[in-house]
């Protein structure tokens, strides 16, 4: 297709000729002349990027999460909430109530004796808002064979119990609607041991075009920290494996112990150029040199500082908040960073996180550690890396990939606004795939 009267982000007007690849950009006034059979975009002179890469989600989860109950901020913040939200929740097709977005600050810690008291005789789990847990009801742990249970809080990695759910179509299509709507045209799927049937159901929907975007996959080369199991040694082994597999590795990181282990790990087992820390949710001052001496890349998300702020604001203590969600520090000690919205468990908006990562502001309207904030011109080339190497923006170029992102605005008014209702479209390989009406 032909992308008529564009503005790249450094301000040049172009025409855009793109498939696969971009294959040629020629200055305005002299322009490129439409082929026949040609498709042919007018840009108005607004600002085309390099559709943006969504560096850390998880797929299944984020569809399902369409039609699953919110159970946590800001949709429910008190026990009575809860429990009317619970008791108001009409079960799937397949029996089970499934809430997602728990989180303690709602109603303190939630075990099976919690939720029997709520909902007796369905199957319920939730979900916490972190993703690394459920909490099952009695009825729900009859139904995964686990009705011994002592507490119900079970960890969402374990096949031993999640193996037994009942797989129910996801709504792939409508997360593939809404996530190119925002100018995404590729995503990382963050989701630790996908096994098999996993696999072949990303790739079949990739295929099928149900699911747009490109997808990358960091299982196997995954890893989820819990503080209570920190093993160097065994974590040494297991980077050392991947490495002589061929392989990177992405360890999720969201304290200071985890970080702390992690870099000790990758010393000890040499660091791979592709290594990613996810999250890097706390960062001590003396990290940040350790960082950039194993030259790993940070994908972070900036967005909870907003969607979650106010709550550090009164847990962490004060003296550790210029430790949270750093951006600025890591770019300045030459810490390759890509961002990204750890969707569903953010908010999935890329622009909303690129907004948190210049203001810094919580929806309570304080700032949370100011001198992390960074230019809007950072925030979005953040976005804007390769699926491989996340902190390389890709550019548009002839060879490039084809895939675009077309703003309503010109690259001064993108910048300042930073919104996702500026994507007029969103060209895959050269193929229109979202259009705004």
């Amino acid at each position: 297709m032909l992308i008529r009267r564009a503005t790249l982000l450094d301000g040049t007007r172009a025409d855009i000729r793109v498939g696969a690849q971009i294959e040629e950009v020629a200055r305005v006034p002299h322009g490129l002349v439409s082929r026949v059979g040609e498709g042919v975009l007018d840009a108005g002179g607004g600002t085309v990027l390099p559709g943006l890469h969504d560096h850390h989600v998880h797929l299944r989860s984020a569809a399902s999460v369409l039609d699953s109950l919110s159970v946590g901020p800001p949709a429910v913040r008190t026990k009575e909430q809860l429990v009317q939200a619970l008791s108001n929740a009409v079960p799937g097709p397949d029996g089970w109530i499934r809430a997602v977005g728990y989180d303690e600050s709602v109603a303190g810690e939630l075990d099976r004796a919690a939720l029997d008291a709520v909902v007796p005789d369905i199957a319920v789990r939730i979900q916490h808002r972190s993703g690394t847990k459920w909490i099952l009801n009695s009825a729900a742990l009859g139904r995964v064979g686990l009705a011994d249970h002592p507490d119900g809080r079970l960890r969402s990695a374990d096949p031993g119990w999640s193996d037994a759910l009942t797989r129910r179509e996801t709504h792939l299509a409508e997360l593939s609607r809404r996530i190119t709507a925002t100018g995404v045209t590729g995503v990382t799927d963050a989701t630790p041991d996908l096994d098999a049937g996993e696999l072949v159901w990303l790739m079949v929907a990739h295929r099928r075009g149900e699911f747009r975007p490109r997808v990358r996959l960091l299982s196997p080369g995954k890893k989820i920290l819990r503080d209570d199991r920190l093993d160097v040694d065994a974590l040494t082994g297991w980077i050392a494996d991947q490495h002589g597999a061929g392989r990177p590795v992405a360890v999720h990181c969201v304290t200071a112990p985890q970080l702390a282990v992690t870099i000790a790990a990758l010393r000890a087992a040499g660091s791979h150029p592709l290594d990613r820390i996810e999250h890097a949710a706390v960062v001590p001052d003396d990290n940040l040199a350790d960082l950039a001496e194993l030259g790993v890349t940070v994908v972070t998300q900036p967005n909870f500082i907003t969607e979650r702020g106010d709550q550090y604001l009164a847990e962490v203590p004060a003296a550790e908040h210029g430790q949270l969600w750093r951006v600025a520090s890591l770019l300045a000690s030459n810490v390759p960073v890509a961002l990204s919205t750890d969707m569903p468990f953010g908010h999935g908006d890329p622009w909303a996180a690129m907004r948190a990562a210049v203001s810094r502001t919580t929806r309570g309207g304080a700032v949370l550690n100011g001198g992390e904030r960074v230019s809007p011109r950072a925030a979005l080339t953040m976005f804007l890396g390769w699926s491989d190497r996340p902190g390389r923006p890709r550019t548009v170029d002839i060879g490039e990939p084809g895939d675009l992102c077309v703003l309503t605005e010109p690259p001064a008014v993108a910048l300042a606004e930073l919104d996702a209702a500026m994507v007029a479209a969103t060209v895959i390989g050269g193929e229109l795939v979202y259009f705004a009406m």
